[in-house]
């Protein structure tokens, strides 16, 4: 392939923005964005090109066929958005739920109640099951649930909730709602791409994901897998919208391998370049041990600090750690003494807001990096408590 060297006529364009956006060096441990792989970041220098070229056509086919394969999908159909994961999940409740029909949230923390928001909001009438923040939904409460609820058309789980660090048991929750014959919708959007998901053997009929979380790219694009069932159900569903119709992007798909409106291209391309690192490196299952050592090392690494963890032991999420702020500090004082030595972490999130803070292992992190945080992390508290008087 020949390589086009382009001089750079307004560089000082560039710096100006570049001192707003990265006016010194950080090193990120978010809950998404995330640092993007090297890989990706050269991936996604790339020239544009038509998304109804042939090589467009391409690279969907190839990218959709790719995480067809990580999802386990076989049956269903996996698709595309240029959007948010939000963009699913509402997606999900107007293609798949009667106008007026009842549908089982589930909430372990504050995604959860996104969902049932967007249930309300599209006019649909959600019916709750809530559990104390770092508890995840147990199999024997969801069938309890559905008992009292026989009516509900579907049941939404959180299978990551990134508020809490709480790892959901989908596959045990999705085989209880099947018992009940319910339509099962999976926001994986903290999970994809580093807690497994076996769609078909699970029976799952919507799950969605997002580009800026475990697959270390940037923002912009969803990827959903969706069940034959609910392109059946969507055909009799009124007012639909256009924007997130999924029978359109099935349409779509299967006519040119492209989308209804222009895709997020260069985050295709990362996708596409992620999906081949992770068969290079042995597979889906070597891939999701990375995640899995990461996590490890960070609950390891906080407890010897002597912080303790939100979640319920056996339940905690393999994209980010929850970590109860010791008594006197405030969690924007961990967060702004990290980022200060050059490390953004990420604020407690909702009712827990200021009694917690997390720590994202998503995306490029290497292992010095983590190793480097906790050193940090543990100067950082002796140092406020010192200052507290708490020491």
């Amino acid at each position: 392939m020949e390589v086009v060297t382009i001089s750079l006529k307004y560089s000082d364009a560039l710096e100006e923005v570049m001192k707003i956006v990265w006016p010194k060096p950080m090193k990120l441990f978010t809950a998404g964005p995330v640092a993007c792989f090297p890989e990706v970041l050269e991936a996604m220098k790339t020239q544009m090109f038509s998304h109804r070229s042939k090589e467009y056509r391409e690279l969907h086919k190839d990218t959709v066929m790719r995480l067809a394969e990580f999802l386990e999908v076989k049956k269903g159909t996996v698709l595309l958005f240029p959007s948010s994961g939000t963009g699913i999940m509402e997606a999900s409740i107007r293609n798949c739920v009667t106008p007026g029909g009842k549908v089982l949230v589930t909430i372990i923390g504050a995604f959860g109640k996104r969902y049932r928001d967007v249930v309300e909001w599209n006019g649909r009438k959600p019916i709750v099951l809530e559990k104390p923040l770092g508890e995840p939904v147990f199999p024997e409460e969801l069938d309890e649930a559905l008992k009292k609820n026989p009516d509900v058309e579907a049941v939404t789980i959180t299978y990551n909730e990134t508020s809490t660090g709480v790892l959901n048991p989908l596959k045990e929750l999705a085989k209880v709602a099947k018992e009940h014959d319910k339509l099962v919708f999976v926001d994986a959007v903290s999970a994809m791409g580093a807690a497994d998901i076996k769609f078909d053997e699970w029976g799952l009929d919507i799950v969605f994901g997002s580009s800026q979380k475990a697959f270390g790219l940037p923002p912009g694009l969803a990827m959903g897998a969706f069940s034959e069932q609910v392109f059946e159900i969507a055909k009799k569903i009124p007012n639909r919208g256009w924007y997130f119709d999924l029978l359109l992007y099935k349409k779509y798909q299967e006519k040119e391998w492209s989308t209804p409106s222009t895709p997020p291209i260069p985050q295709i391309i990362g996708l596409n370049v992620i999906l081949r690192i992770i068969e290079r490196m042995g597979g889906k299952y070597e891939w999701l041990k990375m995640y899995q050592e990461r996590a490890e090392m960070v609950r390891k690494g906080v407890m010897e600090i002597g912080l303790e963890l939100l979640a319920r032991p056996g339940y905690y999420s393999p994209t980010i750690t929850v970590i109860k702020c010791p008594p006197g500090i405030k969690s924007v004082e961990v967060y702004e003494a990290m980022r200060e030595r050059g490390y953004e972490i990420a604020k407690g999130y909702g009712p827990i807001k200021e009694s917690t803070f997390r720590i994202g292992h998503m995306g490029y992190i290497p292992k010095e990096y983590i190793r480097e945080l906790l050193d940090t992390l543990r100067e950082v508290i002796n140092e406020l408590k010192k200052k507290k008087g708490l020491a």
